[in-house]
């Protein structure tokens, strides 16, 4: 919470840097309104009444959501964990829908149905060209950023000022800037609640396993069991791991990398780091971190961090880099967003540990392939009846986080439904209440 404060004052001293699109919401001439989840505050997220958003510029979108979710990086949000946030703000970042209305330069028919990147790209800068669409120059007006990172990377929707400031997806109606570039049309035997989960969650554990260079025979350790790291177990098994590992203290969490094919550690009954030598004497080829900053285990790193002297801890990548065999390669494609104490730095340079930062995964660099040539062909069926575990009403997005939040009720990855949805898909869940 200091964090955030500093960033907002910081914020309103330097100012914003100039970018090629405008994370205005400009209300509808009309008045029109919507339901949208809005943030109101540490733990505080409301269902509110909001204007509709309107075409801003000529390449803008307006999409009506026929599908949206709730995120593990959501929580950090809820948390008041990430810096410039604002109350006011709208959140969400995965979400599908179809086309509403069109600015005069946007190539997309109305009525197509479309998922959008959580990022946001201009589609020109040298970044986008080179498909790195998640490190777009021109998108994010951060200074704060810039300052803490030495650069800014692209703007997001519905994650903070941070990020650009940009409306989010957890609403009825969504302004998509760049909208040739940022929406991704769906083909009719793709149904929303497969296209739903390219705008990030696929992307992003098939671009952890990309970056972690995995090869026929590797072990792979996996870090966290929720929707990320179960389907990071697909991933490496897809692309030829023999063994995987996954580790997590929820039971739910972890029979389901069991079904996946995964072994299990329970790290509140065994230590991970001897269970992990026990398992793989010589240590793990590959080790991919989907929990971050927000579970220290520890008292130290627990009083580190309530006091403000470091923002994230770093008890997981050591445990990583103790169990990752002599040149191996760890991978954080979880969120980390400042500092961290007690980092084994000594062992990354002994070792020759290839420490990779995951980033923000390029959605646009991997999703046609996700879409072609494994949703389509249903080699990820497997993992859409792990990981999909509800159906809710937008309506309940509040307790969607709460409960999510608090690893209870077993939810994992919903289908928000809106009022222009279809009804469920064969063999996904049918519609839930959190009464």
């Amino acid at each position: 919470m200091a964090a955030q404060l500093i960033s907002n004052a910081y914020q309103a001293i330097v100012g914003d840097k100039p970018t090629a699109t405008t994370n205005e919401f400009k209300e509808r001439p009309d008045g029109a309104t919507m339901q949208a989840l809005v943030y109101r505050g540490n733990q505080n997220v409301n269902m509110e009444s909001v204007p509709r958003p309107s075409i801003t510029e000529p390449k803008d979108a307006i999409i009506r959501v026929t599908g949206t979710t709730v995120c593990g990086s959501d929580l950090h949000l809820y948390h008041s964990e990430i810096m410039q946030q604002q109350s006011g703000d709208i959140l969400g970042h995965e979400f599908c829908g179809v086309v509403d209305e069109v600015g005069p330069a946007c190539g997309l028919k109305i009525g197509q149905r479309v998922v959008a990147s959580f990022q946001i790209a201009c589609g020109e800068c040298e970044y986008c060209q080179k498909g790195l669409s998640s490190m777009c120059d021109v998108t994010n007006n951060s200074k704060v950023m810039e300052s803490l990172y030495g650069h800014r990377f692209a703007g997001l929707f519905g994650y903070s000022h941070f990020a650009g400031g940009f409306a989010g997806g957890q609403a009825e109606y969504v302004r998509i800037p760049f909208a040739d570039t940022n929406l991704l049309p769906l083909p009719d035997d793709v149904p929303d609640e497969k296209g739903l989960f390219l705008s990030d969650i696929l992307s992003t554990s098939y671009h952890a396993c990309w970056r972690a260079k995995i090869e026929q025979g590797d072990v792979v350790g996996v870090w966290g069991c929720g929707p990320i790291g179960l389907l990071c177990i697909h991933w490496s098994k897809l692309m030829g791991a023999s063994r995987v590992i996954a580790i997590d203290n929820v039971p739910d969490r972890l029979e389901r990398a069991k079904r996946l094919g995964a072994e299990t550690i329970n790290f509140d009954e065994k230590d991970t780091v001897e269970a992990l030598q026990e398992l793989a004497p010589g240590g793990i080829h590959r080790a991919i971190d989907c929990a971050a900053f927000r579970y220290a285990k520890t008292l130290l790193h627990k009083v580190e961090r309530a006091v403000g002297l470091e923002t994230d801890q770093s008890e997981i990548v050591n445990e990583c880099i103790k169990t990752v065999r002599k040149f191996g390669t760890i991978v954080l494609i979880a969120d980390y967003a400042g500092y961290c104490n007690h980092f084994n730095i000594g062992a990354v340079m002994e070792k020759g540990i290839r420490l990779v930062g995951g980033g923000q995964a390029p959605v646009q660099m991997h999703w046609k392939k996700i879409l072609h040539e494994f949703i389509q062909t249903g080699k990820l069926d497997p993992a859409f009846d792990v990981v999909v575990s509800h159906r809710f009403q937008i309506e309940d997005i509040p307790k969607i986080y709460h409960y999510f939040d608090r690893k209870e009720k077993d939810i994992m990855k919903t289908f928000v439904q809106t009022k222009f949805s279809q009804p469920p898909a064969p063999g996904f869940p049918t519609l839930s209440s959190l009464e």
